[in-house]
């Protein structure tokens, strides 16, 4: 039987604008505890943003807080449908090298598939596995 995407992405990803200031996405990450965010335009799916971003193409730059989270994000990402194949997802994100995908239907996120969610079920003794199911550090 064929796996889908939707059943083992994280469904209701937060969903930033691109002129979200980086202050305020950061803040995003920090109350929700999450490493990433996908950034949309008038609720289009246009990018995604990560903490690592936030500190290399922001902080290192000498962005200010108040610099909107789309000069800082990854733009154009790649992205999935939640009945796109798994197998065929996978080898996507192999081939491009990419650790998360923001899941769309209907031009809007409705879930993000990431190297982790993967991990847990498809490898769960694997040492990424244990860590993307580990409680978040505090």
């Amino acid at each position: 039987m064929t796996r889908t995407v939707s059943e083992l992405m994280t469904p209701h990803p937060t969903v930033v604008e691109v002129t979200d200031t980086l202050h305020a996405v950061a803040q995003t990450m920090a109350t929700q505890d999450i490493g990433s965010l996908v950034v949309a335009q008038d609720g289009a799916v246009v990018g995604i943003v990560t903490d690592r971003d936030l500190v290399v193409r922001g902080l290192a730059e000498g962005l200010g807080l108040d610099a909107p989270v789309g000069s800082i994000a990854t733009g154009d990402p790649l992205t999935v449908a939640p009945d796109d194949d798994l197998r065929d997802v996978v080898r996507i994100m192999r081939e491009q090298a990419v650790r998360r995908v923001p899941v769309v239907e209907g031009g809007l996120a409705v879930g993000v598939l990431s190297i982790g969610d993967l991990a847990a079920e498809l490898d769960p003794t694997s040492a990424l596995a244990d860590i993307s199911e580990a409680p978040a550090n505090d």
